[in-house]
């Protein structure tokens, strides 16, 4: 497989859907783990583009939540709580008592703990979906919904929360377009 200059693997552009897919969610996993990079705790804290008060730490937290409702909690059918003790709930909207979905910041959690965590959870995700056909359904919200779908949107999460992270990369120290 191919990779980018920074080290991201390129998505095949003639392969099958399932690679395709699973391709292009593992880019965008890379690409926020990359944003993320060199920074220390005190900097990946910085919520660098005012007036919005996201951190590069609080994007990753978040992803963390993303990945565990997505394929535990909704595809998986799992009763598992969220990851930082609050957060989205099963149907995707925010968790109980006001969740954030992991955007909070807590004193001594700092980025390599919460990478650490954000992978685990990706790995558990590919566990879950290994061996299973994209055409594979769950009841949600009452209609059935693929594991497709669930691709698609998770592609669709990491491609808009890497804008934010950009934004917010460039504000800590001008890094921009990767």
């Amino acid at each position: 497989m191919s990779s980018t200059p920074d080290g991201r693997p390129i998505p095949p552009m003639n392969a099958d859907e399932r690679t395709t897919l699973e391709s292009w969610l593992d880019f965008h996993r890379a690409t926020l783990a990359l944003k993320c990079e060199g920074l220390d705790d005190r900097r990946i804290r910085e919520a660098s583009a005012a007036p919005s008060s996201l951190t590069l730490l609080g994007l990753v937290q978040h992803m963390a939540e993303v990945e565990r409702n997505w394929f535990q909690r909704v595809f998986a059918g799992m009763d598992v709580p969220a990851v930082y003790g609050k957060g989205e709930s099963a149907d995707g909207t925010d968790g109980p008592n006001g969740a954030d979905g992991g955007f909070e910041l807590v004193d001594g959690r700092g980025i390599d703990e919460a990478l650490s965590i954000w992978r685990d959870e990706i790995a558990r995700g590919r566990e879950i979906c290994a061996g299973r056909a994209l055409t594979d359904t769950v009841l949600f919200g009452g209609q059935e919904m693929n594991l497709r779908w669930i691709f698609v949107h998770m592609i669709e999460e990491y491609a808009r929360h890497n804008g934010h992270a950009d934004l917010v990369r460039e504000g800590i120290d001008g890094s921009a377009g990767f």
